[in-house]
């Protein structure tokens, strides 16, 4: 199955266009042979916490418009990354994805809030999980900070997930954090992990370096340090072949951790 990972240069603030350049590179990745598209976190608005009153898309209702309509209209199934949303005078982080037949499958608001950049000042947290289905494959996503807690992405493997897809945020002084936590999540979860980030016009501040990595843990691609629409075919059969060779849902004792996991 091909996949169009669209590490997208996000506007601060510059919502109209973040939409206009989201469609071109969806349409540009259909006319590639993708049949899936994923987006990165915050897209519609970038990290701009402090305006989300004047620009969070009310209820998610832009949004889910315009990615319900691509997907229909492009068959493609899209992983809409994440936006920013306004519900009930809140402001949520919130992924929507949509199948190729422009049905949504997939709602979720990013469960842990990265404190350090003060989201928990300004965004409620979710509650939870992601999984979902397109095409019989069985799916669950979740959003960059979400990846430093490994009990929550097991969570979604235990229930069935062969692949993960992470949208991202992720800045340039931790990038190293990031490469090493996807392939770790990739590895310990026997399955595909496909994250992509975003770039920023300040290369220091967000400099993409977009994943897709298998489940043996094999690094199949890397963004580059710009703005970049790549389409990667991978084989999601491989999840069982993996998971035969090293049993290791088989050998889990959960048992024995239920008490401190919880």
């Amino acid at each position: 199955m091909k996949i169009g990972c669209i590490q997208l240069n996000v506007g601060f603030g510059k919502v109209d266009e973040n939409y206009e350049r989201a469609e071109t590179f969806i349409r540009e990745a259909v006319a590639g042979g993708a049949q899936i598209v994923v987006l990165p976190e915050m897209w519609n608005t970038g990290y701009a916490l402090e305006k989300l009153d004047e620009l969070a898309d009310e209820n998610g209702e832009r949004s889910k418009a315009f990615l319900r309509k691509l997907a229909k209209e492009l068959a493609v199934h899209i992983v809409g990354g994440s936006v920013a949303v306004k519900r009930g005078g809140e402001f949520f982080n919130t992924m929507y994805t949509y199948n190729k037949d422009g049905a949504l499958v997939g709602e979720y608001s990013k469960v842990h809030l990265f404190r350090l950049m003060d989201e928990h000042l300004y965004l409620q947290a979710g509650d939870a999980m992601n999984r979902f289905n397109l095409d019989g494959l069985e799916a669950g996503g979740a959003i960059c900070y979400d990846i430093r807690f490994p009990e929550w992405l097991r969570a979604h493997a235990l229930d069935g997930a062969k692949v993960l897809f992470i949208p991202a945020q992720w800045p340039t002084p931790r990038i190293d954090h990031w490469k090493i936590l996807l392939q770790a999540r990739a590895i310990e979860n026997q399955c595909f992990v496909i994250a992509v980030n975003r770039i920023a016009r300040k290369v220091e501040n967000f400099n993409g370096q977009s994943m897709v990595i298998g489940p043996w843990g094999e690094v199949l691609w890397t963004g580059a340090e710009d703005e970049e629409l790549a389409i990667i075919d991978v084989d999601f059969s491989s999840v069982d072949e993996v998971r035969g060779r090293i049993p290791v849902y088989e050998d889990r004792r959960p048992q024995l951790y239920e008490k401190v996991v919880k």
